[in-house]
């Protein structure tokens, strides 16, 4: 899925300003200014899109994770990686949303998407066990609309 969708849907959910989204990227270590994050936020086909790349949305989730959860307990930040899987991105949504599983199915039930408990296990998996399962677009963008739904005021 587009980084920019992510960083858009998850923006939305929350009704976050573009201040807000640079508190967030700077809570993690990234500098970003408001003209920069609103670049990010355009369209694809809205004159200035920027694309967004896989740091600046770790940065993001990250940020979001040491707002709503506080820092992690050594303080240390984790490299961001060059490359985010749908599964990332959604296990970090996981960590800042404080969601069980029955939570995240709650979520997609909202939305008329159905999954089993194993179906979803699979998601969070490490790529290398033999029932990992890589999470698709579509399942990213009901995850996103359902979190929308839950979350926006």
């Amino acid at each position: 899925m587009n980084y920019n969708d992510v960083l858009r849907s998850v923006r939305f959910a929350l009704d976050l300003p573009e201040t807000r989204v640079v508190e967030l990227l700077a809570l993690a270590g990234h500098a970003a200014d408001r003209a920069a994050v609103v670049t990010y936020l355009k369209k694809e086909d809205e004159a200035g899109y920027v694309e967004c790349d896989a740091a600046l949305l770790d940065h993001f989730l990250d940020g979001l994770i040491i707002e709503r959860r506080g820092p992690r307990d050594d303080g240390a930040l984790q490299p961001a990686p060059s490359q985010l899987s749908n599964n990332h991105i959604l296990k970090k949504l996981r960590i800042a949303f404080e969601l069980k599983e029955d939570d995240v199915l709650a979520i997609l039930h909202s939305v008329q998407f159905r999954i089993t408990k194993g179906e979803l296990n699979a998601l969070f998996r490490a790529p290398g066990h033999k029932n990992y399962r890589p999470c698709g677009d579509q399942f990213m963008r009901n995850f996103l609309r359902g979190l929308a739904l839950r979350y926006r005021r």
